[in-house]
């Protein structure tokens, strides 16, 4: 992802903290480290297998995407029969290693993941591993293999694949355009802006003429479409790596008073599926976010049901769909209805 509003930070709640928070029960999400659910003293001290807690942890709930993520997965949790605790890292790896901490303190059964960076995860994962404690990540991988039970993702090289081709046919196959990347400690990234290049590099009528990082951020990459415009007044496209990016693109063009500037994202959102609709993005590549938490926490609770034996292969992928103008008002929550 994706990905996709502005985000507000909190500081994470001390391990201490989140356990008060969990005796008493108190529920509801949000970003820096807050948590929903509760959880019995008997189930918290029963641990690994035996414990009934699922500690979901992603990047902001700001972020719709993520919101999405979250809402699925304790809702799935629940509907198996567990506790949920959920923890907003913020995409800092101090709060993700914070966040690790309590599910460690806590003996949660398992651990759902969409990480704060490919590299930085793998001592937190591990830590988990050796605590009991299975990780199932989602939406992002990391740079290692045999430490997480399950590693679900977008198929995001297949939706590059798909918005880049969208992007080259609402371009007509030429003109100049720019690109705005992710952040770059995110396999994402690079995987997405291949895919758009294994298609957009082939096209001779096509050239880029800028490509600059705005970190998943909708004011980042609106102030780095400025400083585009500015420098190529004529550009005919601009493709985002995620939707909030696209955004952040799409507000740069409308006040420079630019109307026919082809911006396509990737993740489905609802704002820029109600943008497309709107007709002014014209595309988006959407991540089934809400089957992928589905999908991992259902693995969860066969694993801790199976004694510890995974009924997947580590590496799963999932095939991402296009939004167009031909099927934006089919889109509900990360999901197109058949």
């Amino acid at each position: 992802m994706f990905r996709h509003t502005s985000r507000m930070s909190r500081a994470l709640l001390p391990v201490a903290a989140a356990a008060l928070v969990l005796g008493t029960a108190a529920c509801g999400s949000s970003s820096g480290g807050s948590t929903s659910g509760s959880t019995s003293s008997a189930a918290a001290a029963a641990g690994g297998s035996g414990s009934k807690l699922v500690v979901v942890i992603t990047p902001s709930p700001d972020n719709v995407f993520f919101k999405a993520e979250q809402d699925a997965a304790a809702a799935k949790a629940k509907e198996l029969g567990y506790e949920t605790l959920v923890i907003s890292h913020d995409d800092d790896p101090t709060k993700q290693s914070q966040a690790f901490d309590t599910a460690i303190s806590r003996k949660a059964a398992a651990i759902i993941l969409d990480n704060a960076g490919a590299d930085v995860t793998v001592t937190a994962v591990k830590k988990a591993k050796d605590a009991g404690i299975p990780s199932f990540l989602i939406d992002r991988e990391i740079n290692q293999t045999g430490v997480a039970v399950a590693q679900i993702v977008s198929n995001n090289a297949q939706g590059a694949s798909l918005g880049g081709q969208e992007f080259a046919k609402l371009m007509k196959n030429t003109g100049n355009y720019a690109e705005l990347l992710g952040k770059e400690t995110d396999t994402n990234a690079g995987v997405r802006s291949k895919g758009y290049h294994d298609i957009l590099d082939q096209i001779p009528g096509l050239k880029m003429v800028a490509q600059q990082t705005a970190n998943w951020d909708q004011a980042e990459a609106l102030a780095k479409t400025q400083t585009i415009l500015q420098a190529h007044p004529d550009i005919k496209g601009i493709i985002a790596g995620n939707d909030t990016m696209a955004l952040g693109a799409q507000a740069a063009l409308d006040a420079a008073g630019k109307k026919d500037v082809v911006v396509v994202g990737f993740d489905g959102s609802p704002d820029v599926v109600s943008s497309i609709t709107g007709n002014k993005i014209k595309a988006t590549v959407l991540q089934p976010a809400s089957q992928i938490a589905e999908m991992a926490v259902q693995q969860a609770d066969e694993y801790i049901k199976g004694g510890g034996k995974a009924s997947q292969p580590e590496k799963q992928s999932v095939d991402c769909v296009l939004v167009n103008k031909d099927n934006a008002d089919k889109v509900n929550n990360f999901a197109v209805a058949s």
